[in-house]
């Protein structure tokens, strides 16, 4: 024991166990259990008020698990947009048969007409009237200032019951034929004379076919039309240039505008026989345009199938008993690559107007007795066309 009045010694206090902890370097810290090296020390994250900062909560609401469509939803919608374009279609084809322009009295029955046939048959006329036309687009289209109105084209389609091709003849217009209570002229004078009624009769008369429905179509619907559907693909056999018709194509494939597509069914030029050749146009084009009109990029597109119908049921002209389904059973069938050929023709005839195609008879009996018959054209006929 230490003496009294001795002076307490102070035992050294043991050190701690595990090793020295190295004092921190100057300039370096720790954030987030990660060191930070540098000379300036690393400043602790501050809230705006001073403190120190929350973590910040996550943006939007938490994400749970999608739901998926169910198969009902998705049936309820289809129907639901089924159900509108049906209230759309049915609109529009009432809208269209509102629109049409009726001739009355071009389907009379009088002595002598033929017997209703199986199949149904229209009488196609492209007339060469300037009705709607501006003096400037009379320029521009060629169609010079002709008074009147004569056709232009004239075709038979034949639609058969059933599952037959349609069958598509063009009668040249200026055909040798019996015009009643005219005599002997080209066919074309017979719309001169009395319209479409008088043309309806020559044509039954000379071909003993029944005529189911009758639509005509002047220059400015036509135009209309083909503009309408944004031009006509077609394939042009041989270059053209016909200042009469306001007409200027290269050879080949090409999408001809309105005005184009008029010149191309109007021109006399190229060919043989010039209106052989002409007719062989016309059932081209025809083929073409309807095709175009019927394809679903412009009839399932409101801003092309609207315009179409408006620019069709202003253009045409029909005979009173043809409505928007009768004219919806023309564009399928026209659309169905209908069997194309011309009424078979040898020779001349010199008739009241001057001279004129004469039809090979026999060629053009067996023609139309199969369109009577609702049988398919024969073949060596077809040919001939």
């Amino acid at each position: 024991m230490p003496a009294a009045g001795a002076p307490t010694q102070k035992l050294p206090t043991a050190a701690p166990e595990g090793p020295a902890e190295a004092p921190p370097r100057r300039g370096s810290s720790r954030v987030y259990g990660r060191e930070r090296a540098g000379e300036s020390p690393v400043r602790p994250l501050r809230s705006r008020s001073g403190g120190p900062a929350e973590p910040r909560p996550p943006k939007g609401p938490p994400k749970g698990p999608r739901k998926k469509i169910s198969g009902k939803a998705i049936l309820s919608i289809t129907a639901g947009f089924l159900v509108l374009l049906l209230v759309a279609g049915v609109g529009l084809f009432f809208w269209v048969n509102s629109r049409l322009t009726g001739i009355e009295g071009v389907l009379d029955e009088y002595e002598g007409r033929p017997a209703d046939t199986p199949g149904t048959n229209w009488l196609l006329v492209g007339s060469d009237s300037r009705k709607g036309l501006t003096a400037a687009q009379r320029k521009k289209l060629a169609t010079g200032r002709a008074a009147g109105q004569r056709t232009d084209s004239m075709m038979l389609l034949h639609i058969p019951e059933g599952s037959d091709a349609p069958t598509l003849v063009s009668l040249p217009r200026d055909s040798a034929i019996t015009i009643p209570g005219r005599g002997r002229d080209k066919l074309n004078s017979a719309y001169a004379f009395g319209g479409p009624k008088l043309l309806v009769r020559t044509v039954e008369n000379a071909t003993g076919v029944h005529i189911d429905h009758y639509m005509e179509i002047g220059f400015a619907g036509f135009v209309d039309i083909v503009d309408a559907v944004g031009g006509v693909e077609i394939n042009v056999r041989a270059a053209v240039n016909d200042p009469k018709a306001g007409l200027k194509l290269k050879k080949g494939t090409q999408v001809l505008t309105g005005s184009q597509a008029l010149g191309y069914v109007r021109t006399r030029k190229g060919g043989a026989l010039p209106d052989f050749e002409r007719t062989k146009r016309q059932r081209q084009f025809l083929s073409a345009v309807v095709k175009k009109a019927a394809s679903p990029g412009v009839l399932l597109n409101p801003f092309t199938a609207i315009p179409l119908a408006a620019s069709a049921t202003d253009a045409v002209e029909v005979d009173s008993s043809t409505g928007a389904f009768n004219m919806l059973s023309l564009g399928l069938a026209m659309g169905d690559s209908p069997v194309t050929t011309v009424v078979p023709f040898g020779g001349t005839e010199r008739v009241a107007s001057g001279d004129a195609v004469k039809w090979d008879r026999t060629k053009a009996l067996a023609l139309f007795n199969a369109l009577k018959e609702d049988k398919p054209v024969p073949k060596d006929v077809v040919d001939a066309g």
